[in-house]
Protein backbone atom coordinates (compact mmCIF):
# COMPACT_ATOMS: atom_id res chain seq x y z
CA UNK A 1 0.00 0.00 0.00
CA UNK A 2 1.51 3.25 -0.90
CA UNK A 3 0.44 6.33 1.79
CA UNK A 4 1.23 9.86 0.61
CA UNK A 5 2.32 12.26 3.19
CA UNK A 6 0.56 15.28 3.49
CA UNK A 7 3.81 17.29 4.42
CA UNK A 8 4.19 19.81 2.16
CA UNK A 9 1.33 19.14 -0.41
CA UNK A 10 -1.01 21.29 -1.93
CA UNK A 11 -4.78 20.94 -0.68
CA UNK A 12 -7.63 22.81 -1.82
CA UNK A 13 -10.99 22.06 0.10
CA UNK A 14 -14.35 23.75 -1.19
CA UNK A 15 -16.78 23.54 1.28
CA UNK A 16 -14.22 24.53 3.71
CA UNK A 17 -15.10 27.00 5.60
CA UNK A 18 -17.84 24.61 8.33
CA UNK A 19 -18.68 21.38 9.13
CA UNK A 20 -16.62 18.32 7.20
CA UNK A 21 -14.39 20.55 5.02
CA UNK A 22 -13.24 22.39 7.82
CA UNK A 23 -12.86 19.35 10.01
CA UNK A 24 -10.89 18.03 6.92
CA UNK A 25 -8.50 21.92 6.14
CA UNK A 26 -7.64 21.01 10.27
CA UNK A 27 -6.54 17.54 9.70
CA UNK A 28 -4.44 18.02 6.94
CA UNK A 29 -3.03 21.30 7.97
CA UNK A 30 -2.03 19.37 11.34
CA UNK A 31 -0.16 16.59 8.89
CA UNK A 32 1.77 19.54 7.40
CA UNK A 33 0.10 20.70 4.30
CA UNK A 34 -0.50 23.66 2.60
CA UNK A 35 -4.39 24.49 2.47
CA UNK A 36 -6.54 26.49 0.95
CA UNK A 37 -10.25 26.15 2.47
CA UNK A 38 -12.94 27.86 0.57
CA UNK A 39 -16.41 28.88 1.83
CA UNK A 40 -19.50 30.69 0.64
CA UNK A 41 -20.68 33.16 3.17
CA UNK A 42 -18.55 35.50 5.30
CA UNK A 43 -19.40 34.12 8.49
CA UNK A 44 -18.45 31.01 8.20
CA UNK A 45 -15.01 32.27 7.05
CA UNK A 46 -15.44 33.83 10.04
CA UNK A 47 -15.54 31.31 12.41
CA UNK A 48 -13.09 29.09 10.65
CA UNK A 49 -10.26 31.86 10.88
CA UNK A 50 -10.69 31.68 14.77
CA UNK A 51 -10.55 27.44 14.09
CA UNK A 52 -7.61 27.44 12.49
CA UNK A 53 -5.59 30.37 13.38
CA UNK A 54 -4.31 31.33 10.87
CA UNK A 55 -3.21 27.99 9.87
CA UNK A 56 -5.27 27.93 6.87
CA UNK A 57 -5.59 30.29 3.91
CA UNK A 58 -9.37 31.48 3.89
CA UNK A 59 -10.84 32.27 0.75
CA UNK A 60 -14.59 33.47 0.02
CA UNK A 61 -15.59 31.10 -3.18
CA UNK A 62 -18.86 29.48 -4.49
CA UNK A 63 -18.80 26.00 -6.34
CA UNK A 64 -21.12 27.81 -9.02
CA UNK A 65 -18.93 31.01 -8.71
CA UNK A 66 -16.52 29.91 -12.11
CA UNK A 67 -14.52 32.49 -12.31
CA UNK A 68 -13.88 32.70 -8.08
CA UNK A 69 -12.29 29.12 -9.05
CA UNK A 70 -10.38 29.73 -11.49
CA UNK A 71 -8.53 32.71 -9.57
CA UNK A 72 -8.24 30.32 -6.63
CA UNK A 73 -6.78 27.64 -8.57
CA UNK A 74 -4.41 29.68 -10.19
CA UNK A 75 -3.06 31.56 -6.71
CA UNK A 76 -2.52 27.81 -5.69
CA UNK A 77 -0.69 26.69 -8.63
CA UNK A 78 -0.23 22.62 -8.80
CA UNK A 79 -2.74 21.52 -6.86
CA UNK A 80 -2.40 17.83 -4.96
CA UNK A 81 -5.36 17.39 -3.76
CA UNK A 82 -8.83 18.70 -4.29
CA UNK A 83 -11.77 18.26 -2.61
CA UNK A 84 -15.27 19.55 -2.67
CA UNK A 85 -17.60 19.16 0.71
CA UNK A 86 -19.93 21.46 -0.50
CA UNK A 87 -23.88 21.30 -0.45
CA UNK A 88 -24.46 23.66 -3.34
CA UNK A 89 -27.95 23.07 -3.57
CA UNK A 90 -31.25 23.80 -1.99
CA UNK A 91 -33.05 20.65 -0.92
CA UNK A 92 -36.79 20.03 -0.25
CA UNK A 93 -37.15 17.28 1.93
CA UNK A 94 -40.39 16.03 1.72
CA UNK A 95 -42.47 13.20 -0.63
CA UNK A 96 -41.77 13.87 -4.57
CA UNK A 97 -45.07 14.18 -5.76
CA UNK A 98 -45.36 17.37 -2.80
CA UNK A 99 -42.18 18.81 -4.52
CA UNK A 100 -42.36 21.13 -7.81
CA UNK A 101 -40.25 20.68 -10.57
CA UNK A 102 -37.94 23.51 -9.67
CA UNK A 103 -37.67 22.24 -6.05
CA UNK A 104 -36.38 19.00 -6.85
CA UNK A 105 -34.04 20.32 -9.73
CA UNK A 106 -32.94 22.66 -7.43
CA UNK A 107 -31.03 19.86 -5.05
CA UNK A 108 -28.80 19.00 -8.45
CA UNK A 109 -26.91 22.39 -7.77
CA UNK A 110 -24.29 19.93 -5.63
CA UNK A 111 -23.94 17.95 -8.66
CA UNK A 112 -23.65 20.68 -11.15
CA UNK A 113 -21.04 22.85 -8.28
CA UNK A 114 -19.10 20.28 -8.13
CA UNK A 115 -18.77 19.28 -12.07
CA UNK A 116 -17.57 23.46 -12.26
CA UNK A 117 -15.10 22.82 -9.13
CA UNK A 118 -13.68 19.63 -11.45
CA UNK A 119 -13.52 21.33 -14.43
CA UNK A 120 -12.11 24.26 -13.55
CA UNK A 121 -9.67 22.44 -10.98
CA UNK A 122 -7.99 19.65 -12.83
CA UNK A 123 -5.80 21.77 -15.09
CA UNK A 124 -4.12 22.40 -11.92
CA UNK A 125 -3.69 19.13 -10.69
CA UNK A 126 -0.45 17.24 -10.52
CA UNK A 127 0.34 14.09 -12.32
CA UNK A 128 -0.43 12.32 -9.24
CA UNK A 129 -2.88 14.25 -7.85
CA UNK A 130 -6.27 13.05 -6.26
CA UNK A 131 -9.93 14.82 -6.41
CA UNK A 132 -12.40 13.78 -3.44
CA UNK A 133 -16.27 14.52 -3.57
CA UNK A 134 -18.40 14.04 -0.65
CA UNK A 135 -21.84 12.36 -1.09
CA UNK A 136 -24.61 10.93 2.01
CA UNK A 137 -25.39 7.88 2.85
CA UNK A 138 -29.24 8.85 1.14
CA UNK A 139 -27.61 7.59 -2.04
CA UNK A 140 -28.09 4.15 -1.26
CA UNK A 141 -30.42 3.90 2.05
CA UNK A 142 -33.43 5.30 1.00
CA UNK A 143 -35.76 7.11 3.32
CA UNK A 144 -39.81 8.58 2.70
CA UNK A 145 -39.12 12.52 1.67
CA UNK A 146 -35.60 11.97 0.80
CA UNK A 147 -35.72 11.55 -2.91
CA UNK A 148 -33.51 14.63 -3.93
CA UNK A 149 -30.31 13.74 -1.26
CA UNK A 150 -31.11 10.27 -2.63
CA UNK A 151 -30.80 11.08 -6.12
CA UNK A 152 -28.44 13.84 -6.31
CA UNK A 153 -25.85 11.62 -3.75
CA UNK A 154 -26.19 9.04 -6.29
CA UNK A 155 -25.34 11.03 -9.33
CA UNK A 156 -22.19 12.13 -7.49
CA UNK A 157 -20.97 8.65 -6.45
CA UNK A 158 -21.15 7.45 -10.12
CA UNK A 159 -19.76 10.79 -11.24
CA UNK A 160 -17.11 9.75 -9.32
CA UNK A 161 -16.66 6.44 -11.12
CA UNK A 162 -17.26 8.48 -14.54
CA UNK A 163 -14.13 10.67 -13.53
CA UNK A 164 -11.83 8.20 -11.86
CA UNK A 165 -11.98 5.99 -15.38
CA UNK A 166 -11.83 9.28 -17.66
CA UNK A 167 -9.11 11.06 -15.25
CA UNK A 168 -6.53 8.05 -14.38
CA UNK A 169 -3.66 7.94 -12.79
CA UNK A 170 -5.50 10.82 -11.18
CA UNK A 171 -7.22 9.55 -8.48
CA UNK A 172 -11.15 10.17 -7.89
CA UNK A 173 -12.75 8.88 -4.61
CA UNK A 174 -15.97 9.67 -2.87
CA UNK A 175 -17.04 9.54 0.99
CA UNK A 176 -20.34 9.28 2.06
CA UNK A 177 -21.15 10.32 5.41
CA UNK A 178 -23.94 9.19 7.36
CA UNK A 179 -26.09 11.28 10.25
CA UNK A 180 -23.43 13.89 11.00
CA UNK A 181 -23.74 16.15 14.00
CA UNK A 182 -23.19 19.42 12.12
CA UNK A 183 -24.51 22.69 12.12
CA UNK A 184 -26.67 21.95 9.71
CA UNK A 185 -28.69 20.37 12.70
CA UNK A 186 -29.07 23.45 14.82
CA UNK A 187 -32.18 24.75 13.56
CA UNK A 188 -33.39 21.66 15.99
CA UNK A 189 -32.13 24.14 18.99
CA UNK A 190 -32.41 22.45 22.35
CA UNK A 191 -33.78 19.40 20.68
CA UNK A 192 -30.90 19.22 18.51
CA UNK A 193 -29.31 16.31 20.88
CA UNK A 194 -32.33 14.00 21.49
CA UNK A 195 -33.30 14.53 17.75
CA UNK A 196 -29.66 12.96 16.70
CA UNK A 197 -30.36 10.24 19.34
CA UNK A 198 -34.00 9.26 17.64
CA UNK A 199 -32.52 9.48 13.97
CA UNK A 200 -29.66 7.12 14.63
CA UNK A 201 -31.43 4.25 16.85
CA UNK A 202 -31.78 2.07 14.45
CA UNK A 203 -28.15 2.49 13.46
CA UNK A 204 -25.46 -0.26 14.07
CA UNK A 205 -23.72 2.41 16.11
CA UNK A 206 -26.45 4.20 17.74
CA UNK A 207 -25.36 7.81 17.56
CA UNK A 208 -24.12 10.10 15.46
CA UNK A 209 -21.17 10.65 13.61
CA UNK A 210 -18.67 13.96 13.73
CA UNK A 211 -17.25 15.79 11.73
CA UNK A 212 -13.59 14.73 12.57
CA UNK A 213 -14.67 11.43 11.77
CA UNK A 214 -15.79 11.68 8.37
CA UNK A 215 -12.58 14.21 7.95
CA UNK A 216 -10.79 10.70 8.65
CA UNK A 217 -12.55 9.33 6.02
CA UNK A 218 -11.30 12.17 3.21
CA UNK A 219 -7.55 12.11 4.34
CA UNK A 220 -7.75 8.15 3.73
CA UNK A 221 -8.36 8.44 0.42
CA UNK A 222 -6.34 11.64 -0.31
CA UNK A 223 -3.17 9.76 0.84
CA UNK A 224 -4.00 6.13 -0.50
CA UNK A 225 -2.40 5.67 -3.49
CA UNK A 226 -4.15 2.50 -4.30
CA UNK A 227 -7.47 3.44 -4.04
CA UNK A 228 -9.78 5.33 -7.04
CA UNK A 229 -12.98 5.27 -8.19
CA UNK A 230 -14.13 3.80 -4.81
CA UNK A 231 -17.26 5.17 -2.36
CA UNK A 232 -15.54 5.37 1.51
CA UNK A 233 -19.03 5.02 3.81
CA UNK A 234 -18.44 6.67 7.33
CA UNK A 235 -21.86 6.64 8.38
CA UNK A 236 -22.04 4.26 12.01
CA UNK A 237 -23.74 1.66 9.55
CA UNK A 238 -26.32 3.32 8.55
CA UNK A 239 -26.84 1.92 5.19
CA UNK A 240 -27.22 -1.78 6.82
CA UNK A 241 -29.79 -0.96 9.56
Amino acid sequence: MTMNNLAGKNVVIIGGTAGIGLAAAIAASEQGANVWAAGRTAAHIETAKAATQGKVHLRQVDTHDSPGLAALFKEVGTIDHLVSAAIGGERTLKPFLEQTQEQFQAAYDKLWGYCKVVRAGAPFLAKDGAITLVSGSPARKIRPAQSPLSCVGASVENLVRCLAVELAPIRVNVVSPGTVDTSMFDFLGAEKGERLQAMTATHLIKRAGTSEEVAAGILFVMQNGFVTGTTVDVDGGRILS
